[in-house]
Protein backbone atom coordinates (compact mmCIF):
# COMPACT_ATOMS: atom_id res chain seq x y z
CA UNK A 1 0.00 0.00 0.00
CA UNK A 2 1.47 3.40 -0.95
CA UNK A 3 2.65 5.53 1.96
CA UNK A 4 1.27 8.68 0.32
CA UNK A 5 -2.39 7.90 0.99
CA UNK A 6 -4.32 10.70 2.63
CA UNK A 7 -6.38 10.18 5.78
CA UNK A 8 -9.89 9.34 4.66
CA UNK A 9 -11.26 12.37 6.53
CA UNK A 10 -9.24 14.57 4.16
CA UNK A 11 -10.70 12.79 1.11
CA UNK A 12 -14.20 13.34 2.51
CA UNK A 13 -13.48 17.02 3.11
CA UNK A 14 -12.39 17.45 -0.52
CA UNK A 15 -15.91 16.33 -1.45
CA UNK A 16 -17.51 18.76 0.97
CA UNK A 17 -18.30 15.97 3.43
CA UNK A 18 -17.30 16.73 7.00
CA UNK A 19 -14.67 14.37 8.30
CA UNK A 20 -16.61 14.19 11.57
CA UNK A 21 -19.73 12.94 9.81
CA UNK A 22 -18.26 9.74 8.35
CA UNK A 23 -17.71 6.38 10.02
CA UNK A 24 -14.04 5.40 9.86
CA UNK A 25 -12.89 1.84 9.21
CA UNK A 26 -9.27 2.46 10.07
CA UNK A 27 -7.28 5.37 8.66
CA UNK A 28 -8.05 4.99 4.93
CA UNK A 29 -11.62 3.65 4.65
CA UNK A 30 -14.98 5.00 5.76
CA UNK A 31 -18.71 4.69 5.35
CA UNK A 32 -20.98 7.65 4.68
CA UNK A 33 -24.24 7.39 6.66
CA UNK A 34 -27.45 7.91 4.71
CA UNK A 35 -28.39 10.85 6.94
CA UNK A 36 -25.21 12.72 5.95
CA UNK A 37 -25.93 16.28 4.87
CA UNK A 38 -24.19 15.66 1.52
CA UNK A 39 -27.14 13.52 0.44
CA UNK A 40 -29.28 16.69 0.56
CA UNK A 41 -27.17 18.43 -2.09
CA UNK A 42 -28.50 18.95 -5.59
CA UNK A 43 -26.98 16.70 -8.22
CA UNK A 44 -24.40 18.59 -10.23
CA UNK A 45 -22.16 15.91 -11.69
CA UNK A 46 -21.98 14.50 -15.21
CA UNK A 47 -21.97 10.69 -15.36
CA UNK A 48 -19.31 8.97 -17.48
CA UNK A 49 -20.12 5.29 -18.08
CA UNK A 50 -17.23 2.93 -18.89
CA UNK A 51 -18.03 -0.36 -20.60
CA UNK A 52 -16.08 -2.70 -22.88
CA UNK A 53 -15.78 -5.04 -25.83
CA UNK A 54 -16.24 -8.80 -25.41
CA UNK A 55 -13.37 -9.67 -23.06
CA UNK A 56 -10.80 -12.41 -22.85
CA UNK A 57 -11.03 -14.52 -19.64
CA UNK A 58 -8.39 -12.28 -18.02
CA UNK A 59 -10.38 -9.07 -18.57
CA UNK A 60 -9.32 -5.98 -20.51
CA UNK A 61 -8.64 -3.48 -17.72
CA UNK A 62 -12.02 -1.80 -17.48
CA UNK A 63 -11.71 -1.00 -13.77
CA UNK A 64 -8.13 0.18 -14.31
CA UNK A 65 -9.40 2.48 -17.06
CA UNK A 66 -12.14 3.90 -14.81
CA UNK A 67 -9.57 4.71 -12.15
CA UNK A 68 -7.01 6.06 -14.61
CA UNK A 69 -9.59 8.23 -16.36
CA UNK A 70 -10.64 9.66 -13.00
CA UNK A 71 -7.00 10.40 -12.22
CA UNK A 72 -6.53 12.00 -15.64
CA UNK A 73 -9.50 14.31 -15.05
CA UNK A 74 -8.12 15.14 -11.60
CA UNK A 75 -4.76 16.12 -13.11
CA UNK A 76 -6.64 18.50 -15.39
CA UNK A 77 -8.01 20.22 -12.31
CA UNK A 78 -11.51 18.76 -12.43
CA UNK A 79 -13.70 17.87 -9.47
CA UNK A 80 -14.06 14.13 -9.98
CA UNK A 81 -14.86 10.91 -8.15
CA UNK A 82 -15.31 7.32 -9.25
CA UNK A 83 -18.03 4.80 -8.35
CA UNK A 84 -17.24 1.11 -8.80
CA UNK A 85 -18.28 -2.27 -7.43
CA UNK A 86 -16.79 -4.14 -4.50
CA UNK A 87 -14.70 -7.21 -5.40
CA UNK A 88 -16.01 -10.72 -4.81
CA UNK A 89 -13.83 -13.36 -3.17
CA UNK A 90 -14.79 -15.76 -5.97
CA UNK A 91 -12.72 -14.06 -8.70
CA UNK A 92 -10.06 -13.00 -6.17
CA UNK A 93 -9.30 -16.64 -5.42
CA UNK A 94 -10.36 -17.95 -8.84
CA UNK A 95 -9.21 -16.82 -12.29
CA UNK A 96 -8.88 -13.04 -12.32
CA UNK A 97 -7.41 -12.23 -8.92
CA UNK A 98 -8.08 -8.88 -7.26
CA UNK A 99 -10.49 -6.33 -8.73
CA UNK A 100 -9.11 -3.00 -7.57
CA UNK A 101 -7.44 -1.90 -10.80
CA UNK A 102 -3.77 -2.35 -11.56
CA UNK A 103 -0.37 -0.74 -11.93
CA UNK A 104 -0.52 2.97 -11.15
CA UNK A 105 -4.32 3.08 -11.40
CA UNK A 106 -5.69 1.31 -8.34
CA UNK A 107 -7.99 1.98 -5.43
CA UNK A 108 -6.43 1.70 -2.00
CA UNK A 109 -6.00 0.01 0.41
CA UNK A 110 -6.35 -2.66 -2.27
CA UNK A 111 -5.69 -5.68 -0.04
CA UNK A 112 -8.41 -4.66 2.41
CA UNK A 113 -10.85 -3.79 -0.39
CA UNK A 114 -10.33 -7.17 -2.08
CA UNK A 115 -10.66 -9.17 1.15
CA UNK A 116 -13.83 -8.54 3.20
CA UNK A 117 -13.46 -4.68 3.04
CA UNK A 118 -16.05 -3.11 5.38
CA UNK A 119 -18.10 -6.29 5.72
CA UNK A 120 -20.80 -5.61 3.12
CA UNK A 121 -20.50 -9.02 1.42
CA UNK A 122 -20.68 -10.97 4.72
CA UNK A 123 -23.74 -8.88 5.66
CA UNK A 124 -25.45 -9.76 2.36
CA UNK A 125 -24.61 -13.43 2.85
CA UNK A 126 -25.96 -13.34 6.43
CA UNK A 127 -29.23 -11.65 5.47
CA UNK A 128 -29.69 -14.03 2.55
CA UNK A 129 -29.01 -17.16 4.60
CA UNK A 130 -31.27 -15.92 7.39
CA UNK A 131 -34.16 -16.02 4.93
CA UNK A 132 -33.09 -19.48 3.74
CA UNK A 133 -33.01 -20.72 7.35
CA UNK A 134 -36.43 -19.22 8.11
CA UNK A 135 -37.95 -20.92 5.05
CA UNK A 136 -36.68 -24.32 6.17
CA UNK A 137 -37.70 -23.59 9.76
CA UNK A 138 -41.23 -22.78 8.58
CA UNK A 139 -41.40 -26.15 6.85
CA UNK A 140 -40.22 -27.87 10.04
CA UNK A 141 -42.93 -26.24 12.15
CA UNK A 142 -46.01 -27.53 10.30
CA UNK A 143 -45.77 -25.27 7.21
CA UNK A 144 -48.71 -22.95 7.90
CA UNK A 145 -48.23 -21.18 4.56
CA UNK A 146 -48.51 -24.54 2.71
CA UNK A 147 -45.21 -23.97 0.90
CA UNK A 148 -44.64 -26.55 -1.83
CA UNK A 149 -41.33 -28.14 -0.87
CA UNK A 150 -40.66 -28.97 -4.52
CA UNK A 151 -41.18 -25.37 -5.63
CA UNK A 152 -38.91 -23.26 -3.44
CA UNK A 153 -37.13 -20.55 -5.45
CA UNK A 154 -34.88 -18.97 -2.87
CA UNK A 155 -31.43 -20.61 -2.63
CA UNK A 156 -28.55 -20.23 -0.17
CA UNK A 157 -25.41 -18.20 -0.78
CA UNK A 158 -21.68 -18.08 -0.20
CA UNK A 159 -19.07 -15.69 -1.62
CA UNK A 160 -16.81 -18.39 -2.99
CA UNK A 161 -16.57 -20.35 -6.22
CA UNK A 162 -17.66 -23.87 -5.26
CA UNK A 163 -19.26 -25.96 -8.00
CA UNK A 164 -20.10 -28.73 -5.50
CA UNK A 165 -22.80 -26.48 -4.03
CA UNK A 166 -24.79 -26.02 -7.25
CA UNK A 167 -27.23 -28.75 -6.18
CA UNK A 168 -27.47 -30.13 -2.66
CA UNK A 169 -29.91 -31.86 -0.32
CA UNK A 170 -30.59 -30.46 3.17
CA UNK A 171 -32.29 -32.07 6.12
CA UNK A 172 -30.88 -35.51 5.31
CA UNK A 173 -30.57 -36.54 8.97
CA UNK A 174 -33.37 -37.54 11.33
CA UNK A 175 -36.69 -35.82 11.90
CA UNK A 176 -35.03 -33.24 14.15
CA UNK A 177 -32.70 -32.10 11.37
CA UNK A 178 -35.20 -30.08 9.38
CA UNK A 179 -37.24 -30.71 6.25
CA UNK A 180 -35.64 -32.87 3.59
CA UNK A 181 -35.55 -30.72 0.46
CA UNK A 182 -33.32 -30.16 -2.52
CA UNK A 183 -31.45 -26.89 -2.35
CA UNK A 184 -28.64 -24.99 -4.05
CA UNK A 185 -26.14 -22.20 -3.51
CA UNK A 186 -25.51 -19.12 -5.63
CA UNK A 187 -22.43 -16.96 -5.27
CA UNK A 188 -23.11 -13.83 -3.20
CA UNK A 189 -22.82 -11.40 -6.19
CA UNK A 190 -25.75 -13.34 -7.72
CA UNK A 191 -27.86 -13.08 -4.56
CA UNK A 192 -31.10 -11.14 -4.88
CA UNK A 193 -30.14 -9.45 -1.61
CA UNK A 194 -27.06 -7.98 -3.34
CA UNK A 195 -29.27 -6.62 -6.12
CA UNK A 196 -31.68 -5.18 -3.56
CA UNK A 197 -28.82 -3.53 -1.67
CA UNK A 198 -27.51 -2.01 -4.90
CA UNK A 199 -30.86 -0.62 -6.04
CA UNK A 200 -32.35 0.58 -2.72
CA UNK A 201 -32.53 4.33 -2.03
CA UNK A 202 -33.30 4.24 1.71
CA UNK A 203 -33.85 1.89 4.63
CA UNK A 204 -37.60 1.96 4.03
CA UNK A 205 -37.07 1.18 0.35
CA UNK A 206 -34.71 -1.68 1.23
CA UNK A 207 -37.05 -3.20 3.81
CA UNK A 208 -39.95 -2.99 1.38
CA UNK A 209 -37.93 -4.73 -1.32
CA UNK A 210 -36.80 -7.45 1.09
CA UNK A 211 -40.42 -8.16 1.95
CA UNK A 212 -41.29 -8.52 -1.75
CA UNK A 213 -38.81 -11.36 -2.35
CA UNK A 214 -40.73 -14.29 -3.81
CA UNK A 215 -39.38 -17.37 -2.04
CA UNK A 216 -41.64 -20.19 -3.28
CA UNK A 217 -45.06 -21.27 -4.48
CA UNK A 218 -47.72 -22.73 -2.22
CA UNK A 219 -49.64 -25.95 -2.88
CA UNK A 220 -52.12 -24.00 -5.02
CA UNK A 221 -49.42 -22.46 -7.19
CA UNK A 222 -49.61 -19.01 -5.62
CA UNK A 223 -46.49 -17.00 -4.77
CA UNK A 224 -45.15 -16.90 -1.21
CA UNK A 225 -43.20 -13.78 -0.18
CA UNK A 226 -40.61 -13.06 2.50
CA UNK A 227 -43.04 -10.65 4.17
CA UNK A 228 -45.34 -13.61 4.92
CA UNK A 229 -42.47 -15.14 6.91
CA UNK A 230 -42.10 -11.82 8.80
CA UNK A 231 -38.35 -11.77 8.39
CA UNK A 232 -37.70 -8.63 6.33
CA UNK A 233 -37.07 -6.49 9.41
CA UNK A 234 -34.34 -8.79 10.71
CA UNK A 235 -32.77 -8.98 7.27
CA UNK A 236 -32.76 -5.19 7.01
CA UNK A 237 -31.13 -4.98 10.44
CA UNK A 238 -28.25 -7.12 9.21
CA UNK A 239 -27.85 -4.76 6.24
CA UNK A 240 -27.94 -1.51 8.24
CA UNK A 241 -24.29 -0.65 7.72
CA UNK A 242 -24.06 -2.37 4.33
CA UNK A 243 -26.42 0.19 2.74
CA UNK A 244 -24.01 3.02 3.60
CA UNK A 245 -21.63 3.78 0.68
CA UNK A 246 -17.92 3.11 1.22
CA UNK A 247 -15.39 5.88 0.60
CA UNK A 248 -11.72 5.22 -0.26
CA UNK A 249 -9.23 6.78 -2.70
CA UNK A 250 -7.16 5.98 -5.76
CA UNK A 251 -3.37 5.81 -5.89
CA UNK A 252 -3.41 9.53 -6.78
CA UNK A 253 -5.89 10.58 -4.12
CA UNK A 254 -9.05 10.73 -6.22
CA UNK A 255 -12.16 9.98 -4.11
CA UNK A 256 -13.64 6.56 -4.84
CA UNK A 257 -17.03 5.23 -3.78
CA UNK A 258 -16.92 1.42 -3.82
CA UNK A 259 -20.25 -0.14 -2.97
CA UNK A 260 -22.11 -3.42 -3.65
CA UNK A 261 -20.95 -6.05 -6.11
CA UNK A 262 -23.53 -7.68 -8.40
CA UNK A 263 -21.92 -9.64 -11.24
CA UNK A 264 -22.47 -8.39 -14.78
CA UNK A 265 -23.30 -11.73 -16.42
CA UNK A 266 -25.80 -13.06 -13.86
CA UNK A 267 -26.91 -9.81 -12.19
CA UNK A 268 -27.13 -6.12 -13.10
CA UNK A 269 -23.40 -5.46 -12.78
CA UNK A 270 -23.08 -1.92 -11.37
CA UNK A 271 -22.22 -0.22 -8.10
CA UNK A 272 -25.05 1.04 -5.92
CA UNK A 273 -27.58 3.70 -6.74
CA UNK A 274 -26.91 5.49 -3.41
CA UNK A 275 -23.17 5.63 -4.15
CA UNK A 276 -23.80 7.07 -7.62
CA UNK A 277 -26.26 9.57 -6.15
CA UNK A 278 -23.75 10.72 -3.52
CA UNK A 279 -20.93 10.96 -6.07
CA UNK A 280 -23.09 13.06 -8.41
CA UNK A 281 -23.94 15.41 -5.50
CA UNK A 282 -20.32 15.94 -4.47
CA UNK A 283 -18.37 15.97 -7.78
CA UNK A 284 -18.60 17.64 -11.17
CA UNK A 285 -17.63 14.43 -12.98
CA UNK A 286 -18.35 10.85 -11.91
CA UNK A 287 -16.72 7.88 -13.65
CA UNK A 288 -18.53 4.58 -13.19
CA UNK A 289 -18.54 1.19 -14.92
CA UNK A 290 -20.87 -1.60 -15.89
CA UNK A 291 -20.01 -5.29 -15.83
CA UNK A 292 -18.35 -6.96 -18.83
CA UNK A 293 -19.22 -5.69 -22.32
CA UNK A 294 -21.91 -3.47 -23.84
CA UNK A 295 -24.23 -6.43 -24.52
CA UNK A 296 -24.34 -7.23 -20.78
CA UNK A 297 -23.42 -4.43 -18.38
CA UNK A 298 -24.17 -1.43 -20.56
CA UNK A 299 -27.52 -2.83 -21.72
CA UNK A 300 -28.55 -3.37 -18.10
CA UNK A 301 -27.27 0.04 -17.06
CA UNK A 302 -29.29 1.72 -19.80
CA UNK A 303 -32.49 -0.33 -19.64
CA UNK A 304 -32.61 -1.16 -15.93
CA UNK A 305 -30.27 0.75 -13.58
CA UNK A 306 -30.59 4.21 -15.14
CA UNK A 307 -34.36 3.90 -14.89
CA UNK A 308 -34.39 2.72 -11.28
CA UNK A 309 -31.80 5.24 -10.13
CA UNK A 310 -32.84 8.13 -12.41
CA UNK A 311 -29.22 8.26 -13.61
CA UNK A 312 -28.56 10.43 -16.66
CA UNK A 313 -25.58 9.53 -18.88
CA UNK A 314 -23.40 12.23 -20.42
CA UNK A 315 -20.86 10.06 -22.27
CA UNK A 316 -19.84 6.42 -22.73
CA UNK A 317 -16.30 5.03 -22.96
CA UNK A 318 -15.74 1.56 -24.45
CA UNK A 319 -12.54 -0.19 -23.35
CA UNK A 320 -10.82 -2.29 -26.01
CA UNK A 321 -7.44 -4.01 -26.19
CA UNK A 322 -5.23 -5.26 -28.98
CA UNK A 323 -5.10 -8.70 -27.36
CA UNK A 324 -8.91 -9.01 -27.16
CA UNK A 325 -9.28 -7.86 -30.76
CA UNK A 326 -6.77 -10.48 -31.90
CA UNK A 327 -8.50 -13.08 -29.74
CA UNK A 328 -11.74 -12.47 -31.62
CA UNK A 329 -9.82 -12.51 -34.88
CA UNK A 330 -8.72 -16.09 -34.26
CA UNK A 331 -5.12 -15.42 -33.21
CA UNK A 332 -3.28 -18.43 -31.77
CA UNK A 333 -1.01 -16.21 -29.70
CA UNK A 334 -2.46 -12.85 -28.68
CA UNK A 335 0.95 -11.69 -27.47
CA UNK A 336 2.48 -11.98 -30.95
CA UNK A 337 1.97 -9.39 -33.69
CA UNK A 338 -0.87 -10.50 -35.98
CA UNK A 339 -2.30 -7.78 -38.21
CA UNK A 340 -4.63 -10.17 -40.04
CA UNK A 341 -6.29 -11.29 -36.79
CA UNK A 342 -6.43 -7.65 -35.72
CA UNK A 343 -8.37 -6.64 -38.84
CA UNK A 344 -10.78 -9.54 -38.47
CA UNK A 345 -11.29 -9.12 -34.72
CA UNK A 346 -11.88 -5.38 -35.00
CA UNK A 347 -15.44 -6.23 -36.01
CA UNK A 348 -16.18 -7.19 -32.41
CA UNK A 349 -15.14 -3.79 -31.10
CA UNK A 350 -17.01 -2.04 -33.90
CA UNK A 351 -20.13 -4.06 -33.05
CA UNK A 352 -19.98 -2.82 -29.46
CA UNK A 353 -19.78 0.75 -30.73
CA UNK A 354 -22.89 0.05 -32.80
CA UNK A 355 -24.70 -1.28 -29.71
CA UNK A 356 -24.03 1.96 -27.82
CA UNK A 357 -25.04 4.01 -30.85
CA UNK A 358 -28.35 2.12 -30.97
CA UNK A 359 -29.22 3.83 -27.67
CA UNK A 360 -28.61 7.21 -29.29
CA UNK A 361 -25.21 7.68 -27.63
CA UNK A 362 -21.91 8.39 -29.42
CA UNK A 363 -19.10 6.63 -27.50
CA UNK A 364 -15.34 7.03 -27.26
CA UNK A 365 -13.09 3.97 -27.48
CA UNK A 366 -10.25 3.76 -24.96
CA UNK A 367 -7.55 1.48 -26.36
CA UNK A 368 -5.94 0.09 -23.20
CA UNK A 369 -2.30 -0.44 -24.07
CA UNK A 370 -0.42 -3.60 -23.06
CA UNK A 371 3.38 -4.12 -23.23
CA UNK A 372 3.01 -6.66 -26.06
CA UNK A 373 1.19 -4.20 -28.36
CA UNK A 374 3.30 -3.13 -31.34
CA UNK A 375 3.27 0.26 -33.04
CA UNK A 376 2.03 -1.37 -36.25
CA UNK A 377 -0.91 -2.93 -34.39
CA UNK A 378 -1.82 0.33 -32.68
CA UNK A 379 -1.63 2.29 -35.96
CA UNK A 380 -3.70 -0.37 -37.72
CA UNK A 381 -6.55 -0.36 -35.22
CA UNK A 382 -6.60 3.45 -35.05
CA UNK A 383 -6.93 3.56 -38.85
CA UNK A 384 -9.65 0.86 -38.88
CA UNK A 385 -11.72 2.65 -36.25
CA UNK A 386 -11.10 6.02 -37.88
CA UNK A 387 -12.57 4.69 -41.12
CA UNK A 388 -15.76 3.93 -39.15
CA UNK A 389 -15.75 7.48 -37.71
CA UNK A 390 -15.05 6.07 -34.25
CA UNK A 391 -13.12 8.30 -31.87
CA UNK A 392 -10.37 6.11 -30.37
CA UNK A 393 -7.82 7.28 -27.80
CA UNK A 394 -4.77 5.39 -26.56
CA UNK A 395 -4.82 4.83 -22.80
CA UNK A 396 -1.72 4.04 -20.76
CA UNK A 397 -3.15 4.34 -17.28
CA UNK A 398 -1.75 1.02 -16.02
CA UNK A 399 1.85 2.06 -16.59
CA UNK A 400 1.56 5.83 -16.13
CA UNK A 401 -1.48 6.40 -13.89
CA UNK A 402 -3.29 9.70 -14.38
CA UNK A 403 -0.59 10.96 -16.74
CA UNK A 404 -1.40 8.07 -19.07
CA UNK A 405 -5.08 8.99 -18.96
CA UNK A 406 -4.81 12.69 -19.81
CA UNK A 407 -5.44 12.18 -23.55
CA UNK A 408 -8.52 10.12 -22.74
CA UNK A 409 -9.66 12.70 -20.19
CA UNK A 410 -9.28 15.51 -22.73
CA UNK A 411 -11.24 13.50 -25.31
CA UNK A 412 -14.02 12.94 -22.77
CA UNK A 413 -14.16 16.62 -21.86
CA UNK A 414 -14.26 17.58 -25.53
CA UNK A 415 -17.11 15.18 -26.34
CA UNK A 416 -19.15 15.19 -23.14
CA UNK A 417 -22.66 16.51 -23.47
CA UNK A 418 -23.80 19.70 -21.76
CA UNK A 419 -27.17 17.97 -21.45
CA UNK A 420 -27.43 14.20 -20.82
CA UNK A 421 -28.50 11.81 -23.56
CA UNK A 422 -32.14 10.89 -23.99
CA UNK A 423 -31.75 7.15 -24.33
CA UNK A 424 -33.48 5.05 -26.98
CA UNK A 425 -34.26 2.10 -24.73
CA UNK A 426 -34.25 -1.45 -26.07
CA UNK A 427 -37.77 -1.95 -24.71
CA UNK A 428 -40.59 -0.11 -23.02
CA UNK A 429 -41.62 -0.97 -19.48
CA UNK A 430 -45.17 -1.79 -20.58
CA UNK A 431 -43.95 -4.38 -23.08
CA UNK A 432 -44.64 -8.03 -22.15
CA UNK A 433 -41.64 -9.87 -20.72
CA UNK A 434 -41.37 -12.00 -23.85
CA UNK A 435 -41.21 -8.88 -26.04
CA UNK A 436 -38.56 -7.34 -23.81
CA UNK A 437 -36.38 -10.44 -24.11
CA UNK A 438 -36.83 -10.62 -27.88
CA UNK A 439 -36.03 -6.93 -28.31
CA UNK A 440 -32.74 -7.22 -26.40
CA UNK A 441 -31.80 -10.45 -28.20
CA UNK A 442 -32.44 -9.03 -31.65
CA UNK A 443 -31.35 -5.42 -31.24
CA UNK A 444 -28.40 -5.86 -28.87
CA UNK A 445 -27.10 -9.38 -29.58
CA UNK A 446 -28.12 -9.44 -33.24
CA UNK A 447 -29.99 -12.75 -32.88
CA UNK A 448 -32.44 -13.87 -35.53
CA UNK A 449 -34.84 -15.34 -33.00
CA UNK A 450 -35.36 -16.43 -29.40
CA UNK A 451 -36.19 -20.00 -28.43
CA UNK A 452 -38.12 -20.38 -25.17
CA UNK A 453 -37.72 -23.73 -23.44
CA UNK A 454 -40.57 -25.52 -21.66
CA UNK A 455 -39.60 -24.15 -18.27
CA UNK A 456 -39.26 -20.62 -19.65
CA UNK A 457 -42.78 -20.82 -21.09
CA UNK A 458 -44.11 -21.98 -17.74
CA UNK A 459 -42.25 -19.14 -16.05
CA UNK A 460 -43.78 -16.59 -18.43
CA UNK A 461 -47.28 -17.77 -17.54
CA UNK A 462 -46.52 -17.61 -13.82
CA UNK A 463 -44.99 -14.13 -14.14
CA UNK A 464 -48.20 -12.92 -15.80
CA UNK A 465 -50.30 -14.61 -13.10
CA UNK A 466 -48.25 -12.91 -10.38
CA UNK A 467 -48.69 -9.56 -12.20
CA UNK A 468 -44.94 -9.05 -12.57
CA UNK A 469 -44.89 -8.75 -16.35
CA UNK A 470 -44.23 -5.00 -16.28
CA UNK A 471 -40.88 -5.42 -14.53
CA UNK A 472 -37.62 -4.78 -16.41
CA UNK A 473 -35.42 -7.72 -17.35
CA UNK A 474 -31.89 -8.60 -16.26
CA UNK A 475 -30.48 -10.92 -18.91
CA UNK A 476 -28.11 -13.65 -17.68
CA UNK A 477 -25.75 -15.11 -20.26
CA UNK A 478 -22.12 -15.77 -21.02
CA UNK A 479 -19.73 -12.82 -21.07
CA UNK A 480 -17.44 -14.58 -23.57
CA UNK A 481 -19.66 -14.00 -26.61
CA UNK A 482 -22.27 -11.56 -27.81
CA UNK A 483 -24.42 -14.67 -28.33
CA UNK A 484 -25.42 -17.18 -25.62
CA UNK A 485 -22.73 -19.63 -26.77
CA UNK A 486 -19.32 -18.91 -25.19
CA UNK A 487 -17.36 -20.50 -28.04
CA UNK A 488 -18.75 -18.16 -30.73
CA UNK A 489 -16.28 -15.28 -30.95
CA UNK A 490 -16.17 -11.96 -32.81
CA UNK A 491 -19.59 -11.00 -34.25
CA UNK A 492 -22.04 -13.94 -34.37
CA UNK A 493 -24.19 -14.27 -37.48
CA UNK A 494 -27.41 -16.19 -38.24
CA UNK A 495 -28.00 -17.47 -34.73
CA UNK A 496 -30.74 -17.91 -32.15
CA UNK A 497 -30.55 -17.63 -28.37
CA UNK A 498 -32.30 -20.00 -25.99
CA UNK A 499 -34.01 -18.98 -22.77
CA UNK A 500 -34.07 -22.05 -20.55
CA UNK A 501 -35.84 -20.48 -17.59
CA UNK A 502 -36.77 -17.09 -16.14
CA UNK A 503 -35.94 -16.33 -12.54
CA UNK A 504 -37.99 -13.89 -10.50
CA UNK A 505 -36.27 -11.22 -8.39
CA UNK A 506 -39.43 -9.43 -7.34
CA UNK A 507 -37.72 -7.75 -4.40
CA UNK A 508 -34.99 -6.32 -6.59
CA UNK A 509 -37.67 -5.41 -9.10
CA UNK A 510 -36.72 -7.41 -12.20
CA UNK A 511 -36.91 -10.85 -13.77
CA UNK A 512 -33.88 -12.84 -14.91
CA UNK A 513 -33.99 -14.72 -18.23
CA UNK A 514 -31.26 -17.39 -18.10
CA UNK A 515 -29.73 -18.19 -21.48
CA UNK A 516 -27.35 -20.92 -22.49
CA UNK A 517 -25.33 -22.80 -19.89
CA UNK A 518 -25.10 -19.90 -17.48
CA UNK A 519 -24.06 -20.70 -13.91
CA UNK A 520 -25.04 -18.70 -10.82
CA UNK A 521 -22.36 -20.60 -8.88
CA UNK A 522 -19.00 -20.55 -10.70
CA UNK A 523 -16.27 -23.13 -10.18
CA UNK A 524 -12.58 -22.70 -9.50
CA UNK A 525 -10.03 -23.25 -12.29
CA UNK A 526 -7.53 -26.13 -12.20
CA UNK A 527 -4.94 -23.78 -10.68
CA UNK A 528 -6.90 -21.19 -8.66
CA UNK A 529 -5.40 -17.82 -7.87
CA UNK A 530 -5.75 -18.76 -4.19
CA UNK A 531 -2.62 -20.89 -4.51
CA UNK A 532 -0.56 -17.73 -4.94
CA UNK A 533 -2.08 -15.66 -2.13
CA UNK A 534 -0.09 -15.46 1.09
CA UNK A 535 0.78 -13.26 4.05
CA UNK A 536 4.23 -12.21 5.26
CA UNK A 537 5.44 -12.18 8.88
CA UNK A 538 4.81 -8.44 8.92
CA UNK A 539 1.16 -8.92 7.90
CA UNK A 540 1.47 -7.87 4.26
CA UNK A 541 -0.88 -9.73 1.90
CA UNK A 542 0.72 -10.88 -1.35
CA UNK A 543 -0.35 -12.61 -4.55
CA UNK A 544 -3.80 -11.06 -5.04
CA UNK A 545 -2.88 -9.42 -8.37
Amino acid sequence: MPMTLKPIANIASELGISGDSIENYGRYMAKVPLNNAAFNNKRRGKLILVTGMTPTPAGEGKTTTVIGLGQGLHRLGKSVSIAIREPSLGPCFGVKGGATGGGKSKVEPSDRINLIFTGDFPAVSAAHNLLSAVINNHLYYKNALKIDQKDIFFPRTIDMNDRSLRSIAVGVGGKDDGALVMDRFVITPASEIMAILGLSRSYADMKGRLGKIMVAKDMNGNPVYASQLKVQGAMAALLTDALKPNLVQTTEGVPAFIHTGPFGNIAHGTSSVVAADLALKTSDYVVTESGFATDLGAEKFFDLVSRVGSLDISIVVIVGTIRAIKHHGGSKDVKAEDLAALRTGSLNLIRHVEIIRSYGVEPIVALNRFPTDTEKEIDTILQLLGSEKINCVLSEVYEKGGEGGIDLANAVLKSIRSEPYRLKYAYEMDDPIRTKIENVARRIYGADSVIFGKQALKDLKFIEKAELDKLPICMAKTQNSISDDPVILNVPRNFSVTVGSIGISSGAGFVVPLMGNIMTMPGLPKVPNAEGVDITDSGEITGLF
